[in-house]
């Protein structure tokens, strides 16, 4: 009955944030609330498991990456970037998409999509204000290409690092074998941006004029600040790329990084905290919750058993069965906590395989359904939640549905194609 419940609590919580009926934040709380209310989330489950509670990985990482924004933001480096990427492409509309997208693709596989977000929105918004364009098509392509970016290596997205712990897999072995279907998508994701966003590539002659005639140079307002902040940036990266080999967590190295540029800038709270999102941060912790509590009663392990009783030693339809409802459910809860549930499961289907490489794939038939089947919604992957965020603090507010009919398009499309090159590759 407990578990009726609590799947009723989050299936109305979970309608309140697509309908939009209430702010997703209170939504998200409100589901959160009816998990404690029920007795099945108490402080230690919130706050304190890693298999069902808050993770503050996720949210510390975001904390550190919005300050050091916040911070990069005051030397005028956004507008530089802004001027220099619309300059390369002559202010053409959909070039300008495709500049973009390939950055946070390519950036996302290096760092994580998070983070890459959180870079490159910024640039985003200020292209599409001097380029008289609507600024939300764009935003939503580059989540979208983020996740699809982040599918390629072990640090690019959550789910990944959380496999490659559990299946002793390394850095090399996502590269491999995620690395060719990447660049694949890719090329079709760019594609369907030119059917799917058509309507937002306006050529505006006079505007593009007054845009190649500035000098992106003189906006940089502080130079000394730029370059320190430079240096802090580059040691951040080499972190997350390192963090593995130096045991420190994404999250710590962006709060190390987010408090020595606070310190060496000598700006004052209000300018360095400007880009937090806090609704962002509040959401995502009432969202953990809320997929804890379904973990905690074992509705998500008894459907992730179900499955792989039903499909045995067949390993293409394992394999079939892994992708296609890793991307279903990861695109109803966050693809996090539902890959760090399913990984048990799926280690004892590839241990009963004996090391066979048609098992092997189930690891990789995992990690490209939570990965691209986060796109499929606004709340299936956090690169989706962060975006949302920092459009509607912008004044460019993205609703569910309105994210959802362009991800769930891209999202079909790319497992499609995912699952035909896990056949060819793994079992034909």
């Amino acid at each position: 009955m407990t578990s009726v419940l609590v799947v009723a609590a989050f299936v109305g919580a979970y309608v309140l944030i697509a309908t939009e009926r209430i702010h997703r934040v209170a939504a998200a709380l409100s589901g959160a609330a009816a998990m404690v209310v029920l007795g099945v989330v108490d402080a230690e489950v919130a706050f304190f498991s890693e298999e069902t509670g808050v993770d503050w990985n996720v949210i510390f990482l975001l904390l550190g990456m919005m300050v050091i924004v916040s911070v990069l933001k005051q030397t005028g480096v956004f507008d530089y970037l802004a001027i220099w990427a619309a300059k390369r492409t002559k202010g053409r509309p959909f070039p300008t998409m495709v500049l973009l997208v390939s950055i946070t693709a390519v950036a996302s596989a290096l760092l994580d999509n998070v983070t890459t977000v959180l870079l490159i929105a910024p640039v985003t918004l200020l292209v599409c204000h001097r380029l008289g364009l609507p600024p939300v098509p764009f935003l939503i392509a580059e989540a979208l290409a983020s996740n699809i970016g982040g599918t390629a290596t072990l640090i690019g997205d959550p789910p990944n690092i959380i496999i490659a712990s559990r299946a002793g897999l390394s850095f090399n072995d996502f590269l491999l074998n995620l690395g060719p279907i990447v660049v694949v998508l890719m090329v079709v994701f760019i594609g369907l941006c030119r059917v799917l966003f058509r309507s937002a590539f306006h050529y505006d002659p006079d505007r593009v004029s007054a845009l190649m005639a500035l000098d992106e140079r003189e906006v940089i307002r502080d130079r000394g600040l730029l370059v320190r902040s430079g240096v802090v940036l580059a040691l951040v990266m080499v972190g997350f790329v390192a963090h593995s080999a130096l045991h420190i967590e994404p999250s710590m190295v962006a709060l190390l990084g987010a408090g020595a540029l606070v310190g060496i800038s000598k700006l004052d709270p209000p300018e360095f905290l400007e880009e937090v999102e806090w609704p962002t941060l509040v959401f995502f912790m009432g969202l953990f919750v809320m997929v804890g509590a379904l973990v905690e009663v074992g509705v998500i392990e008894r459907l992730g058993q179900a499955v792989t009783e039903a499909v045995g030693d067949q390993y293409l339809l394992a394999g079939s069965v892994l992708i296609w409802g890793s991307a279903l459910l990861s695109g109803i809860v966050d693809n996090i906590p539902y890959v760090a549930t399913v990984t048990p499961l799926v280690q004892n289907l590839v241990d009963a395989g004996q090391g066979a490489p048609e098992a092997q794939a189930l690891w990789w038939a995992l990690a490209l359904g939570a990965d691209l089947g986060g796109n499929a919604t606004a709340v299936g992957a956090s690169a989706n939640v962060v975006v949302i965020g920092i459009a509607a603090r912008n004044g460019h507010p993205i609703s569910f549905w309105r994210f959802t009919r362009y991800g769930a398009v891209v999202a079909l499309v790319t497992i499609a194609v995912a699952w035909l090159y896990l056949w060819l590759r793994y079992y034909a």
